[in-house]
């Protein structure tokens, strides 16, 4: 009996009960939506909370911006209709994305739509980070402005980088393609979305990129998968399950180098023959002898997609043995990793009329069976899908978390 009671004393602690209800504050967000309403009683029932917890915790999350009330529901036309319950669509985060030949901006709410975007290229491989991140905060500056005019909250932010980062510590470890290396960016971060309860975190480009698929895209319907975005260099997330694995270094899903020909050219990496010099942007241009020519790489890469409309030989073979080379690398990360999918995106989704074919040909040349051809996608979220992944963590920490917007 002492024992008990020595229990149900701790359970009555400060620190427990605190505990308790910012779990179930989560809890109860769990089961609000962005468009069909939900009611106290329908949270009540669901969770097994009494009505009056519910009640108690949904004023807490009101409190917090996350949820709205919308109206009125009424369930099989009997006794008081409830009030609607709604994530709430003025919450935002910052998504930010620093690319070899580009800066991006957007602000993404609760429900997942990119509402304000900006683009400017960039000529970044060399540049000092300060002053890469000084261009890029005005493009931030100008979408935060126009959400604050639309009555937009930012919560925080996320700037996505093709490199190694350390997110707590807001550092790039190394950048190849930007030659960066051990760049702390914590000063920087913080003046992209200032005076934000959630701060701003650094992540790698395409792990953002296959975050943003699984939440915004089509890899909720995958499974385990692996994303690979195709820029200047070549990067890959891999997806298990519902959770991002990166690996106890963050070197997990690095598809663009794994190595396809060996004794090839040199990488940016320092190794030889990784898919990146034979299905990065810039290998496929060579190839297709699309050169500089004081030309962007978008420029080009529009120069490359006339060729290949209009059947040039060489353009072809280009994006051919890119593909050819991509499925050998998806095979390597398949057998090791036992996924069941890829997902394609940036530059590969743009040539998938022409790689596809050659893709499905190598995946079943070396694999058969392995990838199905259903299971080998491209995305459907453009060039927007690193910085849309980057502000989804935020807004996903915000929903997991929400007591950490109370103060």
């Amino acid at each position: 009996m002492r024992e008990q009671n020595e229990g149900a004393a701790r359970m009555q602690e400060p620190g427990r009960v605190a505990d308790v209800r910012r779990r179930n504050l989560a809890l109860v967000l769990a089961h609000i939506g962005p468009d069909a309403p939900a009611s106290r009683a329908d949270i009540a029932s669901a969770t097994g909370l009494t009505k009056a917890a519910v009640s108690s915790l949904v004023t807490d999350l009101l409190a917090t911006g996350l949820v709205e009330e919308i109206g009125v529901t009424r369930v099989g036309g009997r006794g008081r209709p409830g009030v609607g319950l709604a994530l709430a669509p003025r919450p935002g985060a910052v998504g930010a994305e620093v690319n070899v030949d580009y800066l991006a901006a957007g602000i993404v709410d609760l429900h997942g739509e990119l509402r304000f975007h900006e683009v400017a290229e960039a000529a970044n491989r060399g540049r000092a980070p300060g002053d890469v991140l000084a261009e890029l905060t005005e493009l931030v500056a100008r979408c935060s402005a126009r959400a604050a005019d639309a009555g937009m909250t930012l919560l925080g932010g996320g700037l996505a980088v093709p490199g190694l980062v350390d997110p707590g510590r807001g550092t790039v470890l190394t950048a190849p393609n930007l030659a960066w290396r051990k760049a702390d960016l914590s000063t920087e971060l913080t003046g992209l979305a200032p005076r934000t309860p959630l701060g701003v975190a650094v992540s790698n480009e395409a792990d953002s990129a296959a975050l943003a698929e699984l939440w915004y895209g089509r890899g909720a319907s995958l499974g385990s998968y692996l994303y690979v975005s195709g820029e200047v260099g070549v990067g890959g997330g891999l997806v298990l399950g519902t959770e991002l694995f990166s690996g106890p270094g963050g070197h997990a899903g690095e598809v663009g180098h794994v190595v396809v020909e060996p004794g090839g050219r040199r990488c940016s990496c320092g190794g030889r023959g990784c898919l990146e010099t034979v299905a990065g942007q810039e290998a496929i241009l060579a190839a297709a002898g699309i050169t500089d020519g004081g030309s962007t790489t978008a420029e080009r890469m529009s120069v490359l997609l006339t060729a290949l409309r209009n059947g040039d030989a060489r353009a072809i073979a280009a994006v051919a043995h890119a593909g050819h080379c991509l499925g050998i690398a998806v095979v390597s990360c398949a057998r090791l990793v036992d996924l069941s999918a890829v997902v394609l995106g940036g530059h590969f989704a743009t040539l998938a009329a022409w790689l596809r074919p050659v893709l499905l040909d190598s995946l079943d040349d070396f694999a058969p069976g392995l990838v199905a051809p259903g299971s080998a996608v491209f995305s459907e979220l453009g060039a927007t899908a690193a910085l849309r992944g980057a502000a989804g963590s935020v807004l996903r920490r915000a929903l997991a978390t929400p007591y950490e917007l109370l103060g």
